[in-house]
Order: structure tokens, then C-alpha cells, then sequence
């Protein structure tokens, strides 16, 4: 009888799987990747300031992404490459979809940055889709960027969704900036990750702690499982 229950449980939680939808720089990585490039031609003050208003929603999202990369242009493909390689994968996000995968869940990424961070993450985390921007390099020097994901991040999350046949009440979203909230509008569970009071006012969920470990009670609450790392 014990084993038959287990057995049933087991069945109830792969039918309740969920797609979990991160944003990337402050959500899986520990950082936020054009900060850390203006370091390099001393604009990290002017960088970082744009920045903020953009994650607090205080600037036109796109228009800001553009000033960013307008102040770095010029900066070589290997500075860049690997600053990149650098940036630090945040605490428990291994651990967090390795979980997620091993239960047989999709992991969705949705960035306002660059391929050249985000490729990694693939491979790192087990990714199965991201839609990201691209950063254009002429001469192997930064000169422009192509913008596929703009302030809505819905828009780009849409077409996989519905490519993957997934419903509201199974989606999950991960996020902390401005341009992440109206991801909140397609999915069941929205959690503000260490977020802008912006975000924290419109998710769910709350988590201020540093680890993202801490999504899986939240996950297993609200739709009652028993995942763990």
C-alpha cells in the first residue's frame, strides 16, 4: 500500500510540471554585464546610472539599452568575451534547475542582455530556451545591438508557449527589474527575486534572500509538491 502511494504522488507531480521563466542579470547571474564592461573605459557611473533607471522603470527601456552600448562602443570582442565568461552564476541557481529538470520541467530565459552572457547558460543550467539580445561587433570591436527583446517580455515568451502548449496556471516567472512585470500577466506563479518594490507590489511572492534554492518551498507551496535539491 505504501509503495502504491508513493507511486500515485510520483504520477501527480509529473503531471503538474511547470515552466519556470527566469530573467537573467541579477536572477541567475550575481551581476549585471554592462556595469562590469564600463569598468573597463572608466563609465561605470554613467553606465550604472542608466541601468538603475531602467530597472526601476524610471527611463524607456529600449532607448536606455541603446545609450548603454552607444557609451561602450569601441571596447574589443575579447574584453567583452570575457567579462562575459566571468560574471558569476547566482547562488543555488544550479542547484534550482537541476531540480527543476530532473522532474522533467521546462526552463525558460528571457534577457534584456546578449547572447554573449546568456549562450552559457545553456549549457550551465540547462536552459531550454532564451531569448536575449544580440551585441553587433565590426572589426572585432563593439559597434551596435540588435534589440529582439524589448520592455515587454511577454511578447517574446508567447510564441515558445504556445509552441510548447503550455498553460498559465503551469508557468512560473522569476524575475526582479521593470521590464520583467508584464511576464506576471501570462503566468499562474510570479516571484520578485531580490526586486524593485515595482515588481515586489505586482508579484505573488517576495524573496529577498540571496538564494535561489529558496524558489523550490515556494514552488512546492503553491502547487503543493514535494520537489527538493
Amino acid at each position: 500500500m505504501l509503495i502504491k502511494l508513493n507511486i500515485e504522488k510520483n504520477l501527480v507531480e509529473i503531471w503538474n510540471t511547470v515552466l519556470v521563466i527566469f530573467d537573467v542579470e541579477g536572477v541567475l547571474y550575481d551581476a549585471e554585464y554592462l556595469p562590469l564592461l564600463a569598468e573597463k573605459m572608466n563609465k561605470e557611473k554613467e553606465v550604472w546610472e542608466i541601468t538603475k533607471k531602467g530597472i526601476q522603470g524610471k527611463i524607456d527601456w529600449e532607448e536606455g539599452l541603446r545609450e548603454r552600448v552607444e557609451l561602450l562602443k569601441g571596447l574589443d570582442y575579447k574584453t567583452c568575451k570575457d567579462v562575459a565568461d566571468s560574471m558569476p552564476i547566482m547562488t543555488g541557481a544550479r542547484e534550482l534547475c537541476s531540480a527543476l529538470k530532473n522532474a522533467g520541467w521546462k526552463l525558460m530565459a528571457v534577457s534584456g542582455g546578449f547572447t554573449i552572457i546568456t549562450d552559457r547558460l545553456k549549457t550551465e543550467l540547462g536552459i531550454d530556451h532564451i531569448f536575449t539580445n544580440e551585441l553587433i561587433f565590426n572589426d572585432e570591436k563593439l559597434d551596435d545591438v540588435v534589440v529582439n527583446v524589448n520592455a515587454d517580455k511577454s511578447k517574446s515568451a508567447i510564441s515558445k508557449i504556445t509552441e510548447w502548449n503550455e498553460k498559465k496556471e503551469n508557468i512560473t516567472v522569476v524575475v526582479d527589474g521593470a521590464n520583467d512585470v508584464k511576464l506576471f500577466d501570462i503566468s499562474e506563479l510570479g516571484i520578485a527575486f531580490r526586486a524593485q518594490d515595482l515588481v515586489k507590489d505586482l508579484a505573488t511572492v517576495t524573496l529577498d534572500e540571496k538564494d535561489l534554492t529558496k524558489v523550490i518551498p515556494i514552488i512546492n507551496n503553491h502547487y503543493n509538491l514535494t520537489l527538493s535539491v
